[in-house]
């Protein structure tokens, strides 16, 4: 992905928040509370069908069966939905690399290279050059919409979106004050998130040690205890369809075609070529021993996900990768192109630009017999999320701030933080429009869920639920 965010990096820090001022000309920082869908809005189930096309068709149903569970399950598979409105809304002209999908539950712990535990957003399908304000109204939109679902009043809620936006700004004004390499070199620590939730929510301290304790469990030899058996000694991935089948027993002909055994090896060199040389050589110690479809998340269902077991010189040495199918962002069709060689490579270098420790094995390839490009990563290494649904107001709100403080470092790491910080300002003015605009959305999101409601019972959409 070729990014040219900072425009103003030779300019004084003075000049560089005046420019930031002089943006609020383009969209004023009270603009961004109005949300009143156009009468040509596009049809939202219209739109996830439309992004339907050319995935796994058998899978679908499963991906509408998960939308269905709430109107945050809808939220969280229709980014598809929201980048359409979100371009219909003012804009401050400020780029960054935008996460694309950033609802609260992409974020979450992993582990660094160095076997640590950090908090940061986790997820980068829809990566894409753009509006640093989308993301935010996107997390803020996803704060109500999960808060009504735990039941939090919408006074409450209100007050969850504008810390939403407080926090971003506060953090900003932080990272504007900081030099380049200390930006660059920030992160969010495991125990820092622990020590604020003790400070501000027992019940969610309780929540987040479970989320550590978890993730510090979640190491390739749990994973491969849990998602592997042996067979005539050699460890072969257990069959669960239709979440997890070996390729090897895939029976349609769809499938057989798409995704074979040998796709796979040649899948494996062209992902090998393009990390680093010191992991090629890390990773010519294994080989591939099986591999499997795999379905997950809520709204890439459809897409070719497939895991390779990996083993090593002894049975305890294994590794699991992750190859995921990578189209077209969400965003692209309503913003300026951008020089990335493929999809695949633009999820990979987007998220590496966004966050301070990624994936050592983060890689892409193009299938050999199709234009479909993969990305490459990690299964279950050191990960965790929290249970949005345990926590309290006071909780919601801690975890919430924590996000929003990704977010600014995120977009501090691909613009510029005193332009940011220029146009937010050091008052409320923005916090208080960005808590208009997630309730009014969150009524939208809950219109739209209810419109995949009836398109399931009008047999217009085929959803499979309780998978």
């Amino acid at each position: 992905m070729t990014v040219k965010a900072i425009d103003y990096a030779q300019q004084g820090l003075k000049e560089r928040r005046q420019i930031g001022k002089d943006r609020r000309a383009f969209a004023s920082r009270s603009s961004h509370g109005k949300w009143e869908p156009a009468a040509d809005r596009p049809d939202p189930i219209r739109l996830l069908q439309e992004q339907d096309t050319g995935r796994l068709a058998h899978l679908l149903p499963i991906k509408y069966g998960r939308m269905l569970e709430s109107p945050f399950a809808f939220f969280r598979g229709s980014a598809v939905v929201m980048a359409a409105d979100l371009a219909a809304t003012p804009v401050t002209k400020i780029k960054a690399v935008l996460c694309g999908d950033s609802h609260l539950s992409n974020f979450g712990v992993f582990a660094s290279p160095e076997r640590k535990l950090v908090f940061d957003i986790n997820d980068f399908d829809e990566v894409y050059p753009g509006p640093w304000e989308w993301d935010l109204k996107r997390l803020a939109a996803s704060a109500v919409v999960a808060g009504r679902e735990n039941g939090f009043k919408d006074q409450d809620n209100r007050k969850l979106a504008e810390l939403v936006a407080r926090a971003y700004r506060t953090s900003m004004q932080r990272f504007a004050k900081m030099t380049t390499m200390e930006v660059w070199y920030f992160h969010v620590a495991a125990e820092q998130v622990l020590d604020l939730f003790k400070e501000h929510s027992a019940k969610g301290a309780k929540s987040t040690q479970k989320m550590l304790k978890k993730a510090r469990r979640k190491t390739h030899e749990q994973t491969l205890e849990k998602l592997t058996e042996l067979v005539d000694g050699q460890h072969q991935i257990i069959n669960d369809p239709p979440v997890l089948v070996r390729l090897s027993d895939l029976l349609t002909a769809e499938q057989k075609t798409q995704v074979t055994e040998e796709a796979v090896e040649r899948a494996w060199s062209d992902y090998i070529s393009s990390l680093p040389e010191e992991r090629r050589a890390l990773l010519s110690r294994y080989k591939i021993q099986d591999s499997a479809l795999r379905v997950g998340g809520v709204g890439s269902v459809g897409t070719r996900c497939t895991i390779l077991l990996l083993e090593g010189g002894f049975e305890a040495d294994a590794l699991i990768l992750q190859q995921k199918e990578a189209g077209p962002s969400v965003l692209e069709r309503y913003l300026p192109k951008h020089g990335y060689t493929n999809p695949a490579q633009r999820v990979v270098v987007g998220q590496r630009l966004m966050q301070s420790v990624s994936d050592i094995f983060l890689g892409w390839h193009q299938s050999s017999f199709s234009t479909r490009h993969f990305y490459w990563r990690q299964l279950k290494d050191m990960k965790g999320s929290l249970e949005l649904d345990t926590l309290d107001k006071a909780g919601m709100g801690t975890y919430l701030a924590v996000c929003s403080a990704c977010l600014a470092h995120a977009h501090a790491r691909t613009s510029d933080a005193p332009v940011i910080a220029g146009y937010l300002g050091k008052g409320e003015v923005f916090d208080k429009s960005i808590s208009d605009f997630a309730l009014a959305y969150a009524d939208q999101t809950e219109r739209d869920y209810q419109a995949l409601v009836e398109a399931v019972e009008l047999g217009q959409v085929e959803a499979e639920t309780g998978i």
